[in-house]
């Protein structure tokens, strides 16, 4: 009797918690990642949170940049424009295999808007993605951003939640090149969780939406 070649491989997310990180070695860090890794490696979810920050995909026009202060801003190499980052933001960067997991960036912007909106409707939140501009939205406001890279069929970058964050910086730019784009976070839904506890509760509904069926290892 033939094997059967399609059926789906069990597959297992490692989730690694980095804390508060400086956001241009995490950067490096996923490239580097991405660059060496093989088909053997296996695929990660980095959550952490980052100092201050700016950051310019490669689409970004400097006229959204509009008041930047002491902020730095750095020019990264991900889709999409300009966005903020800062303590009590949940950042979850996507290291998958997208070519092993049969799936292209389309399917991955959709398992991470739609991970989010069940997360929020079991926190009794009702929440929305947008197809003509990609992340999650709570009554017209912005509550998660999203900029992904693929590099020879492996993603990185990810999703930015916003939980419990100075929402001030964002007035200094027009958010994901939209101006006067409202924005919302966690802590003004009633929604009283910390970054971590955020980021424990939320990753399971990653993994469901892409499939990982044998569940979620984590580690520091």
């Amino acid at each position: 009797m033939e094997a059967n070649h399609t059926a789906p491989r069990s597959r297992t997310l490692r989730v690694r918690c980095l804390g508060v990180s400086e956001y241009r070695p995490v950067w490096e860090a996923m490239q580097a990642f991405t660059r060496q890794r093989n088909g053997d490696t296996g695929d990660e979810l980095w959550l952490l949170e980052h100092p201050p920050v700016f950051t310019q995909g490669m689409n970004g026009k400097p006229e959204h940049l509009l008041a930047p202060g002491d902020i730095p801003v750095v020019e990264v190499d991900r889709g999409g424009q300009v966005t903020y980052h800062g303590p009590g933001q949940l950042l979850a960067y996507t290291l998958l295999d997208l070519a092993r997991l049969g799936i292209g960036i389309r399917r991955l912007v959709e398992a991470l808007e739609q991970s989010v909106v069940e997360w929020l409707a079991a926190q009794g939140v009702t929440a929305q993605a947008r197809r003509d501009a990609p992340g999650v939205y709570v009554d017209g406001a912005k509550i998660a951003a999203l900029g992904l890279r693929v590099r020879r069929g492996c993603s990185y970058h990810g999703l930015a939640l916003n939980v419990d964050l100075d929402l001030e910086p964002f007035s200094r730019i027009n958010p994901c090149g939209y101006q006067d784009m409202p924005v919302t976070r966690l802590a003004d839904l009633g929604i009283s969780l910390s970054v971590a506890e955020v980021g424990e509760s939320w990753a399971p509904y990653l993994a469901a939406q892409l499939r990982y069926t044998t569940g979620s290892e984590r580690s520091s």
